[in-house]
């Protein structure tokens, strides 16, 4: 294959892995940023408060689904293949996140509504499953070893866009059709741009080869073919297991508290209006997209876990100061924002070239998506409706910023104990590891 076929090859791998994660964050972005409307027709309550929480326990719902997820779709992405895999999680998020929008409200289906919203939230969460740990996977084994964190960023870009595009449509759609239409019928409009997405994503995930690692290991009949086989090798990797599940602690913690829960907390604790909620997410989400692929590149040069130690220690240091920052005002609280987001981006921007490189490749899907999901669902998707609850129970709107200095922590400790694995090849059955001191030869 010539360098330019190459060249071509990788950008559509890296299209079709950042669709299907920007469907997925597209979803949980238009769900957060319609809570308070979904809230009022899936859980009507003379207390808005109430409604709100009952709609946010319904988004951390989903998440308890995900870890099955995980140990379905990993395994059998590890034994099948990643591309098979993709294909089948992107239909099942797109068709689940369109019918949310079709579902009849309480006022016509009664108790049976969320119900039917609970179950098609645990359709979502049970392709979310295999749908991140698969796409990140593609992407690492796909992209050249020493510009993986750049190639990796696009996955992250991606979720970015795919959460400010979910931003925009309810902005739009409340500006055009009002309050009124927008509780009445306008929420359910951009859940069901869902379907468009998820073809696209589909039609680029079908028109490629899987990646090149997998096609090596299937080659040489290196993948395991009995499932039982396959989690004893997977679990005997228990150390990199456990230490992918706490960096994830820090990780969703900051990502939910920040992305998906920000546009309820302005609104409840610091009263400002929908439209400035939304905003206020889409500027510092619009300002770390373009910042993304800087910092991806950044870590193929110096690694990935400075840029960690960085936005680790920022975030503890800085998380309390910038919540009271952000309760000063409309214009302090864009500047908040933007830096909790600035802060945040060096773990946002390597997850992609860093996860997956802690496994060998005939677990990587597998242990990628168990341990990221088993932490996600108890500590990512459950962030917003902690913190809500938190700040009920407690009276104190700082309670986000002491639960991501606490997640903090968790990942600093696990920090300490990861190798670095920038520029390290990921083919083959060992655990990718470079000498932080003179990297071992790239393969591309």
């Amino acid at each position: 294959m010539s360098s330019q076929q190459e060249r071509r090859t990788l950008r559509r791998a890296i299209a079709a892995s950042a669709i299907g994660n920007a469907t997925e964050w597209f979803d949980y972005g238009v769900y957060a940023y319609t809570a308070v409307y979904i809230g009022k027709a899936f859980f009507p309550s003379a207390d808005p408060t109430a409604s709100t929480l009952g709609s946010l326990l319904v988004f951390a719902a989903s998440f308890l689904i995900r870890p099955l997820g995980g140990l379905v779709w990993g395994p059998l992405g590890d034994r099948a293949g990643r591309q098979k895999v993709l294909a089948l999680t992107i239909l099942l998020m797109a068709a689940s996140t369109f019918c949310v929008g079709l579902l009849p409200g309480y006022g016509t289906l009664g108790i049976l509504a969320p119900i039917g919203l609970v179950l098609l939230r645990m359709v979502q969460g049970f392709s979310t499953g295999g749908e991140y740990g698969g796409a990140a996977t593609f992407m690492a084994e796909y992209a050249p070893d020493r510009k993986r964190g750049l190639c990796g960023s696009f996955l992250e870009f991606g979720t970015l866009a795919g959460l400010t595009s979910g931003a925009l449509l309810v902005l739009v759609a409340e500006t055009v059709l009002g309050t009124e239409a927008m509780q009445s019928w306008g929420w359910r409009l951009p859940f069901l741009v869902a379907a468009p997405l998820g073809l696209v994503g589909l039609y680029l995930r079908s028109k490629l080869k899987d990646t090149p690692v997998f096609r090596e290991l299937s080659k040489s009949g290196q993948v395991e073919e009995q499932t039982g086989t396959q989690f004893r090798d997977l679990f005997s990797y228990w150390r990199p297991l456990v230490l992918l599940m706490a960096l994830v602690v820090t990780l969703n913690v900051a990502n939910y508290t920040l992305l998906a829960y920000m546009p309820t907390y302005v609104e409840s604790e610091l009263g400002l209006s929908s439209g400035d909620s939304l905003k206020l997410v889409i500027i510092g989400q619009l300002v770390m997209m373009v910042l993304l692929p800087f910092s991806g590149s950044l870590s193929d040069r110096v690694g990935r876990k400075p840029l960690w130690w960085v936005s680790i220690i920022g975030l503890f240091v800085l998380a309390i100061p910038l919540y009271k920052l952000m309760a000063q005002g409309y214009p302090q609280a864009i500047i908040a924002f933007a830096l909790l987001g600035l802060l945040y981006i060096p773990q946002l921007s390597t997850i992609s070239a860093m996860f997956p490189a802690m496994f060998p490749a005939h677990v990587r899907y597998a242990g990628f998506a168990i341990a990221y999901n088993v932490s996600t669902s108890l500590f990512g998707g459950t962030a917003p409706a902690v913190n809500q609850g938190l700040i009920g129970a407690t009276g104190d709107s700082l309670v986000p910023a002491y639960y991501m200095m606490g997640a903090c922590v968790v990942g600093a400790v696990a920090l300490w104990f990861v190798p670095e694995t920038n520029g390290a090849s990921l083919r083959g059955r060992e655990i990718p590891s470079v000498d932080n001191e003179e990297l071992a030869p790239a393969k591309v």
